[in-house]
């Protein structure tokens, strides 16, 4: 039986080479001359700092076209909390991976309410579609593609 796996993953070696791109695109800037402003890049995420709010923007800008020209959709970014601290202000920034049980509920009732002849399950942080046919898969992966989720998904292991 046909099947495929619904996955939000990242390439964290795309991810570093986005960071490092960036770091050097902030010290090419001629606007940010002089300024204490810093990207760095942890375990758990991507901190960003800078002297002014609307550095901190300039900043993210920064990292969004660098990720889009590593390949990396920005979507599996989310802001984590703002902090002042000192004459800095600081943003971390958390790098989402795995499919959360909300979004795969969601996924899944997605796919039902297509009245396709699929079954999708949830498991783990992944979600299975299984099928007799590989046009429904098909159908379904082009369903999910055109909706507008706030995840990025990629269809891996698909299996004839």
């Amino acid at each position: 039986m046909p099947s495929f796996d619904i996955v939000s993953e990242i390439d964290m070696h795309e991810v570093t080479n986005a960071v490092d791109q960036a770091k050097r695109e902030l010290g090419n800037r001629w606007d940010f001359k002089n300024v204490q402003a810093d990207i760095e890049q942890d375990d758990k995420g991507i901190t960003i700092s800078a002297e002014q709010d609307f550095q901190l923007e300039q900043l993210m800008e920064i990292l969004r076209m660098a990720f889009a020209k590593r390949n990396v959709d920005s979507r599996a970014i989310s802001e984590d909390g703002e902090s002042k601290s000192g004459k800095l202000v600081k943003q971390h920034l958390v790098l989402k991976q795995g499919i959360e049980t909300d979004m795969a509920k969601k996924i899944v009732k997605m796919i039902k309410d297509a009245k396709l002849k699929v079954q999708a399950s949830i498991q783990g942080d992944k979600v299975r579609v299984n099928g007799k046919k590989r046009d429904d898969l098909q159908t379904a992966i082009a369903m999910l593609r055109e909706a507008d989720l706030d995840i990025p998904l990629q269809f891996n292991n698909f299996r004839d």
